[in-house]
């Protein structure tokens, strides 16, 4: 992989991975544009730009969270946070090596046709029925948070969207947008974090680091510049919009790369 080629998928993977269009399914158009494909360790790897991104960003929610749970014994928000990251971290686990393997999770048909779904969801979403209003992330019951949790599972699908449906489902739950955005952004954090331990902790993943450095070093700081400023987009954007023009970015998207596969 040449230092062009990873500056581009380090900004496609820290732009996409909290603007909700799918960074892995940008990836897959991203890869499919240069001819090729990437390691799947590459692509894990420069997580870490964008879960520092995450904590760099949160970096006083986080505080305050500990902060709760130390001083005032308020460990709900933490709970609910592990909660919801049961599901993901359980089918990543068991379907890791099918992820790794099967043509499915790197098909561009995959991707389109997730682009296009999930982005009609999101157009329609506030027109959608949802649960009774939560005031904010701390009253969020365990049984929210689950469904929210079972939501990232979704992720695992190229063109589906981590953030995009955790939000989703934060909406119907009924948090707002600003705080079904904030706890979406915060569940991720502990499943990122769980793939860069993998990664340091797998002697073979780490000889891949080191022999793969320089571009792996550039990608990651292209992803964490990248990150910092989709997550602040995102976070100020929904104060005041809703997840709809995303929803149609998606689907014109799905359009235009389907046109393209139809005429080659």
């Amino acid at each position: 992989m040449t230092i062009i080629e990873s500056i581009v998928l380090g900004a496609v993977q820290g732009l996409t991975e909290f603007i909700p269009v799918s960074s892995s399914g940008h990836v897959v158009l991203a890869e499919r544009l240069f001819g090729g494909t990437s390691s799947h360790l590459f692509l894990e790897w420069i997580n870490l730009g964008t879960v520092l991104a995450l904590l760099i960003f949160f970096r006083h929610r986080i505080f305050s969270i500990v902060k709760d749970i130390v001083e005032q014994k308020k460990y709900k928000l933490a709970l609910n946070i592990l909660i919801a990251c049961v599901p993901a971290g359980i089918a990543g686990f068991v379907l890791a090596g099918v992820i790794q393997q099967s043509s499915f999770f790197s098909n561009v048909v995959t991707v389109i046709v997730a682009l296009a779904v999930v982005g009609v969801v999101m157009i329609v979403l506030e027109k959608l029925p949802r649960l009774s209003p939560v005031k904010g992330v701390e009253q969020l019951s365990w049984q929210r948070s689950l469904v929210i949790g079972c939501a990232q599972v979704l992720a695992l699908i190229p063109g589906t969207s981590r953030s995009g449906s955790t939000i989703i489902a934060g909406r119907l739950t009924g948090l707002n947008r600003e705080h079904a955005a904030e706890f979406s952004f915060l569940v991720s954090i502990p499943i990122m974090l769980g793939v860069i331990l993998k990664l340091f902790i797998t002697s073979a993943d780490r000889a891949y680091f080191v022999e793969n450095m320089p571009v792996l070093l550039v990608a990651n700081l292209v992803a964490f510049a990248t990150g910092l400023f989709a997550v602040g987009f995102m976070m100020r954007f929904l104060k005041k919009n809703s997840l709809a023009p995303f929803g149609w970015y998606r689907l014109g998207l799905a359009v235009v790369v389907g046109a393209v596969l139809l005429i080659q």
